[in-house]
């Protein structure tokens, strides 16, 4: 028993590396863009209380339509951020997302570390992955694979029109499998502004689904709406994320 605590803490420290967090935020990080350039978004100052819902690593057969029934019985929205490998077979959860009012956003084509990858690799798989999205409507967020980023990553998003996201309140879904304290975390640390981090597929998915319809309800009573990226960027006045993707540079 010892032995497995001990592994809980050690993996609880990798989720927190790999996820790009850094405890406390800095007011750079914490602001939804710098002076230089776009930067990273960790979160957003709405003037009323909502909550950005993101979800990573579908679209998955057995559990996104789960998610999404859970979604759409709530009233909230969230921002998919979906893998391009996982995309085939699956098409018609992306236009289910995208009928529904939710946003449909790039996490690569592959489940890797983006930050392996060579900038012309980068590159590429930021255009080809865009291609496919594309057909289901604008797509104005990148999420780099597995949490790390460097400057490079966010200058070439930043040049096809891309603005990275990163968040705030992830209950480290990743590692540890206990819906209730991904409930429990989520709502003890979630405030106005806030980018929530869940992930789908498989038992992730699967725990995903349970725990918003525990978290949905107890949200919505305490005053709070959970929607979009584009839709927060728009409540703070950024224009719907004030950038679109170049379409001319894809």
């Amino acid at each position: 028993m010892r032995l497995m605590v001990f592994g809980v803490i050690i993996g609880a420290g990798l989720v927190l590396m790999i996820s790009g967090c850094q405890l406390p935020l800095s007011e750079w990080e914490a602001g939804s863009h710098d002076e230089e350039g776009p930067g990273v978004v960790f979160r957003f100052s709405p003037e009323r209380k909502a909550v950005a819902l993101t979800i990573d690593d579908g679209p998955d057969s057995e559990t996104t339509g789960e998610i999404l029934d859970v979604l759409e019985r709530h009233g909230a929205r969230a921002t998919f951020f979906v893998i391009g490998e996982k995309i085939e077979g699956n098409e018609d959860l992306l236009g289910r997302m995208q009928g529904e009012g939710h946003e449909i956003g790039n996490h690569g084509n592959a489940d890797r570390p983006s930050i392996l990858l060579s900038s012309e690799d980068f590159e590429e798989d930021l255009r080809s992955m865009h291609k496919v999205l594309s057909e289901y409507g604008e797509v104005r967020w990148f999420r780099p694979g597995w949490g790390p980023y460097d400057r490079r990553m966010v200058e070439q998003a930043s040049r096809l029109g891309y603005r990275t996201a990163l968040g705030d309140v992830f209950p480290y879904d990743v590692f540890v499998p206990s819906t209730g304290f991904h409930e429990r975390y989520i709502l003890k640390h979630v405030k106005p502004g806030s980018i929530v981090i869940v992930h789908d597929g498989g038992g992730r998915g699967r725990r995903t689904a349970e725990m918003l319809d525990l978290v949905l309800p107890q949200l919505r009573d305490k005053g709070y709406e959970v929607v979009t990226l584009s839709e927060m960027a728009a409540l703070c006045g950024e224009e719907e994320s004030r950038t679109g993707v170049n379409t001319d540079d894809l």
